[in-house]
């Protein structure tokens, strides 16, 4: 066994690596960024080592670095985790060379499973089922609206080194099959400098279901189940359960079988993935292979008891696997959700700063697992992915699962940043989820026009009343304990409010009693029980008998509540205050038109536009740069600039003005 590994990755993948290294005494060497001095993983490690600027490509990707760093410290084996150069042929081999263990199948496996066309031939040859299309390089457009005739529409038009959606058209006519070809071709040659592309049938009612293999030098291979992918946007997931509520047992253990037939077939020395689409017909077809482990690892490792990083470890230094496929157990449910630093309001652009508050619900072995490379205080920066933590629930049954998820959501305190917390909260209230019917279309069919908070309304409004009328009696109180008052004219409360939120109005009466308040709010009574304090964010407590927790925060005159995927503002008043507020005028909102204001922070890569200068609605104004996604700026209107206010290579921040307009 090795006595030293190093860790090529950063975030919550790092920490939950050196987590298991740590439990099998095997000391770890990290490696940062400039970016990532103070971050997580580099506190956890026994040894870090810097290896260059916050880009990626100058650091996390320079592979030479990685091996330089092995050997000044001495790390016998290095765990890629997932992304940068996990799926690298030439690292894996690069290391090899060195004298260095790749904690990973080997660089072969990795390259037969890299290029999809050469892995679907493969799989052809495995007899592992595989979607009807065509294999070879097609040389033009016309060739490929032949192809996508004979195959018969709607087809599916894919870049052969593809990967996280990039690449990828749907083509129902010949039209979209000439158009999708040509932004295939340009899309994957500027993404992975190979413009391949081949054309397969596209799956109706789609899934995206996924079996989790392990294999050893000594040629055992298992399965570990399946995992339910479909929950996707824009081609990333976005929540995970395992098993699929879908699959029957025969599909089950066919999946399972021709995995390990695929896995067997490249001599598969590791864990890694075998993605299949499955459609409303149960009928399954092979779609890739990861050779890595995958970010949704955690649902199996809690359905089978199973450390997916110990036996990589382990199998990386020779070991036999110890397990039959017949000893792989499948208890009760798990699902994981992806916390990303994004905002749901604002189409999910990406998210970053400072981490002012970051307070994950409390783990229990066996129930609730937070996977995370972050910490309260710490940065989210612009360089890497969105992704902040990684919960994870199990529970006997799927019902049970929810629930538990979504308490756990409920709990989970971020501040400082925007994330998609209430975005998750709300899918799993959607009753489509609840009664698991999933495809990979789900999130674009239930939210055509992106997610808002009008699409989930409160379970029970009264009762969000009740909570703001009982914290604004809170701060009342408070108030009315300060010092000074002038006698005769002391603060007074009777506790006696209106309470306005989401454009209704909520006549309610708070009372204070031992150990809370009593509420009444119209007709309904709530017996609010808490021993809450003013300035915390979660609020947990028992109302009429059952327990709740809601995230309350002071805006101004305003309380903003969050609970189970709803967040609302409530401005709670005496009675006599809401009568002259009705009175008042609505004020108009500024006048922002003339200027383009930035949708996100992030930095400002290219400003394509100078004074003076006429543009036509739809035409590039800036590029921002943040979190590997490059965001173009288009002109809403014909325009003249007026000029600059932020220079090319600044970072920008939310809502600051970029140009100006005449």
């Amino acid at each position: 066994m090795f006595t030293k590994i190093l860790i090529a990755n950063r975030g919550e993948i790092a920490c939950r690596v050196i987590a298991t290294a740590r439990r099998m005494g095997i000391k770890t060497v990290a490696v940062y960024s400039d970016a990532d001095r103070g971050a997580r993983h580099v506190e956890l490690a026994d040894e870090a080592v810097p290896i260059g600027p916050p880009p990626s490509r100058e650091s996390y990707l320079r592979a030479d670095r990685i091996i330089e760093a092995c050997q000044a410290t001495g790390a016998q084996a290095v765990h890629p985790g997932y992304g940068f150069l996990s799926e690298n042929e030439a690292f894996a081999r690069d290391l090899e060379a060195a004298g260095i263990v790749f904690i990973g199948p080997k660089h072969a496996s990795i390259a037969a499973m890299g290029d999809k066309i050469a892995s679907k031939k493969l799989a052809l040859a495995a007899k592992v089922n595989t979607i009807p299309g065509y294999n070879d390089v097609i040389p033009d457009a016309e060739a490929a609206v032949r192809i996508a005739r004979d195959i018969g529409y709607p087809v599916m038009i894919k870049a052969s080194a593809g990967g996280g959606g990039k690449g990828l058209r749907v083509a129902h006519d010949d039209r979209e099959a000439r158009e999708g070809f040509a932004a295939c071709r340009a899309e994957a040659k500027a993404s992975f400098g190979d413009d391949r592309v081949f054309i397969e049938k596209y799956i109706e009612e789609p899934r995206h279901i996924e079996i989790q293999v392990l294999g050893d030098a000594h040629g055992h291979l298992v399965y570990l189940w399946e995992r339910e992918c479909s929950i996707q946007r824009r081609h990333q997931k976005v929540i995970e359960e395992a098993p699929s509520p879908f699959l029957d047992e025969a599909t089950r253990r066919a999946m399972g079988e021709q995995a390990v037939a695929l896995a067997r077939a490249v001599n598969y020395q590791s864990a890694g993935t075998v993605e299949f689409v499955v459609g409303a017909d149960r009928k399954f077809y092979f779609l890739e292979m990861n050779t890595r482990l995958q970010v949704e690892h955690p649902v199996t490792e809690m359905i089978t008891g199973l450390d997916l990083v110990e036996w990589m470890i382990r199998i990386a230094a020779g070991e036999k696997l110890t397990l039959a496929q017949a000893d792989i157990a499948r208890d009760g449910w798990a699902i994981e959700c992806r916390i990303n630093a994004e905002d749901p309001l604002r189409g999910f652009l990406p998210s970053m700063g400072r981490l002012v508050r970051f307070r994950p619900p409390q783990a229990a072995p066996g129930q609730v697992r937070v996977d995370t490379g972050v910490y309260e205080g710490g940065e989210i920066p612009m360089y890497y992915d969105s992704m902040i933590a990684k919960l994870i629930v199990h529970a006997p049954t799927r019902g049970e699962a929810i629930a538990r998820m979504s308490d756990a959501l409920n709990d989970f305190v971020i501040r400082g940043i925007e994330s998609n917390l209430v975005f998750q909260s709300a899918l799993l209230r959607h009753p489509r989820f609840g009664e698991g019917r999933l495809t990979t279309a789900f999130i674009a069919e239930e939210y055509p026009h992106g997610f808002r908070l009008a699409d989930v309304p409160p379970e029970n409004p009264a009762f969000l009343a009740a909570v703001a009328a009982a914290v604004h009696r809170g701060y009342r109180e408070r108030a009315s304990g300060i010092e000074g008052q002038v006698p005769g004219h002391e603060l007074c409360i009777d506790g006696d409010y209106v309470v306005l939120m989401a454009d209704e109005e909520f006549a309610a009466k708070a009372d204070r009693v031992p150990g809370g308040y009593d509420v009444q709010v119209g007709a309904q009574a709530f017996a609010i029980r808490h021993d809450w304090r003013i300035g915390l964010v979660l609020l947990r407590g028992v109302c009429n008998g059952a327990p709740f927790a809601v995230q309350v925060e002071r805006r101004g005159l305003r309380y903003r509540l969050t609970h189970r995927g709803t967040q609302v503002e409530a401005q709670v008043l005496p009675r006599r205050a809401a009568e002259l507020l009705r009175l008042m005028p609505a004020k108009a909102p500024p006048d922002r038109s003339r200027f383009l204001l930035s949708p996100m922070p992030g930095l400002l890569a290219e400003v394509a536009v100078k004074p003076g200068q006429e543009v036509k609605a739809g035409e590039r104004l800036v590029v921002i740069e943040a979190m590997k996604m490059q965001n173009v700026i288009t002109a809403e209107r014909d325009a003249v600039v007026a000029e600059l206010l932020a220079k090319e290579g600044e970072s920008v921040a939310v809502d600051q003005p970029i140009v100006g307009f005449k």
